[in-house]
Formats: structure tokens, sequence, C-alpha cells
């Protein structure tokens, strides 16, 4: 691996919602996201893409949704089994007394040596809130207090029958470390493996969640289709490079307009996209009124 192909953090994760009305009220009203593009699946026209972030949709900031008609996820292996999001340091008591003031079940679990809040999304979307991390950018019309806004994803949880060859592949191929294990906190897998990505934090890290016994995950509403890993725009080229090097099976370079794309599905079933911090939501829409009208990419 070249030593400066690193990913430099989270970029987003896209899950699945079955009712964009709603994923639109939980995120933006309980969550206090801002919605900062409404637009289309561009593999798939007729369904919805709605992405979530900070004030400016900051890469690292994005959790975004496509909407499709389907029943729920059925947990399971072979999958992104939650998402983290972060919060100002001091903030967790805040989230607790507001997400239980909505009627959710607040679950406290100490993950990685940090404490986390484990809740659910209506549909059963798996989201874990854990402090620390870069500063996002807080966005003036958010029901939550600037004070108390979410700054960004956190640590993403993959569930595996096995780390290797999922481990490998980090390691060589994206260039994650391993940085120890914890026990799972709800007592069901047989340890949690940690990768960072650079100097880590819980901005830069995935957890591998092993549970040989599992059966394998049946994609639905409320669980999630990829995550996307932060690569700098003048790399973009070169990692294309490095993949097709390692003779990985990968998408290629895709141009999704407001970032650009190359995808991979690991051994064990978890499509791993890289995305470029540029070009941005505001390439096409006035920076005050990000996600107010339907955009569609060029095609």
């Amino acid at each position: 691996m070249t030593s400066s192909l690193v990913p430099h953090g989270l970029h987003h994760v896209t899950a699945v919602t079955a009712n964009a009305r709603e994923n639109l009220r939980f995120y933006t009203g309980v969550l206090g996201l801002r919605l900062v593009k409404k637009t289309v699946n561009q593999d798939d026209v007729t369904a919805y893409h709605l992405f979530y972030a900070d004030a400016e949709g900051s890469p690292g900031s994005d959790l975004t949704f496509f909407e499709w008609p389907v029943p729920p996820e059925e947990p399971g292996n072979h999958s992104i089994s939650r998402t983290s999001l972060r919060v100002p340091p001091g903030s967790l008591g805040w989230w607790q007394a507001r997400l239980e003031g909505q009627g959710l079940r607040v679950t406290p679990v100490t993950r990685a040596g940090r404490p986390h809040l484990d809740f659910q999304d209506p549909e059963g979307q798996r989201l874990s809130l854990v402090e620390g991390g870069p500063a996002g950018v807080p966005w003036a019309d958010s029901p939550v207090p600037a004070e108390h806004q979410l700054l960004g994803l956190g640590p993403v949880e993959l569930t595996l029958p096995n780390l290797f060859p999922t481990g490998r592949v980090l390691e060589k191929a994206y260039g994650l470390h391993a940085a120890g294990t914890y026990a799972d906190p709800e007592g069901e897998a047989r340890s949690i493996q940690v990768y960072r990505m650079g100097e880590g934090g819980p901005h830069a890290e995935l957890h591998l969640r092993l549970d040989p016994a599992l059966p394998p995950a049946r994609p639905g509403a409320g669980g999630v289709h990829h995550l996307a890993l932060r690569v700098a725009d003048d790399q973009y080229h070169a990692w294309d490079a490095h993949l097709r090097g390692l003779g990985l099976r990968t998408s290629g370079e895709v141009d999704r307009h407001w970032f650009r794309s190359i995808y991979y599905r690991e051994p064990q079933g978890v499509l791993i996209e890289l995305a470029t911090d540029g070009p941005g939501f505001a390439v096409d829409e006035d920076p005050a009124h990000l996600g107010e009208t339907l955009i569609l990419a060029p095609s």
C-alpha cells in the first residue's frame, strides 16, 4: 500500500427507508440534522435519495437514505449493523433526555472504552451516539441547540462471521490498522475488532463484530446499504490505480456529481465506497437553500 493513500475518516453512510416522509421528520425534527440534498438514486431513478448532514453538508457528517418500498430488514451477518453519530463532549445526558422524551428506548453502553447511547429510529435503524471528534458546522434552523448538535459520523459497526479476509482487505487495500478488541456490550458476538484510519478517533474507525453462528441479514428498511470512506480529491485517480493493481474487482471511477466514488464489495459482502471531499453539495444549489428542491445530477 502506498503510504500516502490512507482514508482520513468516514465520508457517509447510506441506509434504506420505506417511508421518506417519516424519515425526514425523524432525522431533521428529532436528530436536528439538515436535509442538504433531495435527489434520486443515480442507479435507480425511481427511488428518492435524501442526504442529511451538518449546516454545510461537510464530508463526514452525511447520513443518507434510499427510499424503497421494501419490508423491514432482518438483522444478521454480512452486514453493516450499527451507525454511530458523534455529539459534543458533555452532551450524552442531554441527548438521552431528548430521545427518551420522544418515546425512544435508549440503552447506555460502552464501546472501545467510550460511553455510547444505543437507540433505533422508527424503522429499526440501529444508531448510537458517542462524544468527541472534529466539530461540525451548526445549523441555525435545527430544533437542537447548537451546543448539542450532531458533529458527524462516529464508528460504523460491521457484523461478520470471520475476521479474515475482511481484516486483510482493510489493512492491505485501504491502509487501516488493527487497534485492539473489546467485548460485545450486547453479549452476543465473540468479540469486536477495531480498525482505525490514520490516527483514528471516533470519526475514523470501523468496528468488526464477529459472530460466526449468526445467519445472514436480509436487506430491507432499517438496514444499511453501504459505507463510504473519505479520500483526498487529488488522490482519487491514485486510489483507482492502487485497487486495480491489487486485482480487486471495483466499480472503477464513478462521478456522483457532488463527489467522486469507487466501490468495492469486500469478500464477506459489505459494500465499501471511497468518496472524495469535493466538489460538495453547493456545486448546484445556493448554500442557504440546500435541500429545498429536488435536484437531479447530470446524466
